[in-house]
């Protein structure tokens, strides 16, 4: 049920430094002396609730880096994942890395007064030394490193998403109903081991939360993973009452319907075992029995291949027995831990393998026709879900996945499958094609021809509205990758705020319709390297 996160890890650090030069052409003559500079003005400041901010789209990730190189379909894939605000994972380094690494990126949101979320993926014997191998060493190594992603977070806004998989496999751990569980790594210590990994993640909630504009989630894992009341005490010994809430489904396919109610549960458990009546863990309703006052206590186990909903004619399928057992069981108390749900990957839900084809069909690796689910949003219209993350950086590759057999195809694909956070073109384009909802294709096209000029450039701006609505008037934004500055625009207005740059057109281009193109020549010093995101009206483009 669990799925190793070997994939799930992107570059820790922004890609900001590895940019395209611009190409060497005879740009100098669109440059001319015609300049109306405007004073800068900052960025609107964020609050630091997640809910309700607006969620920052790294203008140099990991998928506008693999997109560099490519071309065609696969290049547009590339560019329409990007351009959506996905998680940032810090996964290694020393305390002074992570620092540096963590600022830089919250640097970038902050600039464009956006909320950036961060992955911190480094407890020691992560995934129990599995496919996602790596972490600290011991507890010490830990809190030295949650120290410094904390400083270089410091007081601006700015999400955690706390440890994927640290609460679903825990070193030497035994549930709640006295099972031991199968993490049994020989180098740790089984009389330690699990509270160890309590300290570790409380010392990380207590650092994280003390800092005045940072929202907290713990792993709740999956609604086809650990049953309600058995995540609800792993969250509750972890500090989720000290954080602002807790995640589920990291790196996953599980249907948003599904995980809310799941989400919902928890919380409802969290607020009887604390509330009603203190450790009745066993009382929680779950996933795995359904029953309850609504269906007369006939309950069934879920099903996790189709949508769950209240009073649905499937009895696998129906939450109304767990919803009313709630019901039942709080009176009138209120559930109120928040959650937050990966949508980057479940569009068509968890993959059902066929049965008796492979002997470890390896459901959570590049699955087969899979799609995007919601877009990343902090409107959920639900009071307890904080938000829909992509978590996962959709486009990268599980793995490669032989699924019991020696590899090295995927068998169920007849190709080799890219290595662990590798672009998978394959899949971008199986997730865009299946996405549910539709995903908006790009509606515009830049291009950029340039040259060097001394220790400046110059450059000309293409651009083509390819959509269906006419611009009027446009307005061309970017973001530099260091400390370039304009000094120029022929036939427009500039303002620049640190590395960020909008363009607004002279009133005689400032109409674009469906189809047309326009341009207008820029120059400036510093690194001769163009941007890999523009926005036009707010709305990415592709870059050609």
């Amino acid at each position: 049920m669990e799925t190793p996160l070997e994939a799930r890890m992107t570059s820790p650090t922004p890609r900001r430094a590895r940019t395209r030069s611009v190409a060497a052409v005879g740009a100098t003559a669109l440059v001319a002396a015609v300049l109306i500079p405007l004073a800068g003005t900052s960025a609107a400041g964020a609050t630091g609730e997640l809910a309700g901010s607006t969620l920052f789209a790294n203008p140099y990730s990991t998928t506008l880096e693999a997109a560099q190189s490519l071309s065609g379909e696969a290049r547009a894939d590339a560019y329409l994942l990007g351009s959506i605000p996905s998680a940032e994972w810090f996964t290694s380094g020393t305390g002074d890395e992570v620092r540096a690494e963590a600022q830089e990126y919250v640097d970038a949101a902050t600039a464009v007064g956006q909320m950036p979320v961060l992955v911190a993926y480094n407890l020691p014997f992560r995934d129990c030394s599995q496919y996602s191998a790596g972490g600290a060493l011991d507890t010490a190594e830990y809190q030295a490193w949650i120290d410094g992603l904390a400083a270089g977070i410091g007081d601006r806004p700015a999400t955690v998403i706390l440890e994927p998989d640290g609460l679903g496999i825990i070193p030497h751990y035994t549930t709640i109903d006295g099972a031991t569980e199968w993490c049994q790594p020989a180098e740790l210590d089984p009389a330690t081991a699990a509270s160890d990994r309590f300290i570790q993640l409380n010392y990380a909630v207590d650092v994280l939360s003390a800092l005045p504009a940072t929202a907290v989630y713990l792993d709740g894992t999956h609604s086809g993973w650990l049953n309600v009341g058995d995540i609800t005490d792993r969250l509750l010994k972890a500090g989720v009452l000290e954080a602002d809430g807790f995640f589920v489904n990291a790196s996953n396919y599980h249907y948003t319907a599904n995980l809310t109610a799941y989400g919902t549960w928890i919380s409802s458990c969290i607020a009887y075992v604390t509330q009603v009546n203190p450790g009745a863990f066993g009382e929680c309703g779950n996933q795995y029995w359904n029953g309850g006052p609504a269906n007369n206590w006939t309950g069934v186990a879920m099903s996790a291949f189709g949508e769950w909903s209240s009073g649905n004619p499937d009895p696998a399928l129906d939450t109304a027995g767990v919803d009313s057992r709630y019901e039942l069981i709080l009176g009138g108390v209120e559930p109120s831990t928040h959650f937050v749900i990966d949508t980057s990957r479940n569009g068509e839900g968890p993959w059902q393998a066929p049965s008796g084809v492979y002997s470890d069909p390896e459901d959570w690796c590049n699955p087969p026709g899979r799609g995007i689910g919601v877009l990343p949003t902090t409107d959920t219209g639900n009071a307890l879900v904080d938000a829909h993350l992509w978590i996962k950086v959709p486009g990268e590759s599980d793995g490669k996945c032989y699924r019991g057999t020696g590899g090295p195809l995927d068998p169920e694909r007849g190709i080799e499958d890219p290595a662990a956070g590798q672009w998978f073109v394959e899949q971008a384009r199986e997730l865009i094609s299946l996405a549910n909802p539709p995903l908006p294709p790009l509606t515009c096209t830049v291009e950029v021809t340039g040259t060097r000029l001394g220790s400046g450039w110059a450059a000309a701006v293409v651009i083509e509205n390819t959509g269906s609505t006419t611009l009027n008037p446009w307005q061309l934004s970017w973001t530099f990758d260091g400390d370039q500055r304009v000094n120029a625009v022929v036939v427009g207005k500039y303002v620049q705020n640190g590395a960020n740059v909008t363009v607004t057109p002279h009133k005689l281009i400032a109409k674009l319709a469906p189809g047309a193109k326009t341009a207008f020549a820029i120059k400036g010093r510093g690194a001769a390297s163009e941007p890999w995101l523009f926005r036009l009206n707010g709305q990415a483009c592709l870059s050609k």
